[in-house]
């Protein structure tokens, strides 16, 4: 389970690919709902890239 706040390597990325690789932090302060069909908002990912939707198996905590 993740946090707002908590520290993430992104392994894969359907929404942007361009994120693989990197880090952020989760935004959300509750679990994903319907609305974003499941998955976690990251931000912080890159200058150049903007928040990113990823699921769950998509990324791993660090720190």
């Amino acid at each position: 389970m993740f946090n707002a706040g908590d520290k993430v390597r992104i392994i894969s990325c359907e929404d942007d690919p361009r994120a693989v690789g990197r880090t952020g932090r989760i935004v959300d302060e509750v679990p994903p709902g319907p609305l974003t069909e499941g998955r976690w908002t990251v931000n912080g990912v890159g200058l150049l890239i903007g928040p990113v939707l990823v699921h769950t198996h998509e990324i791993q905590k660090i720190g």
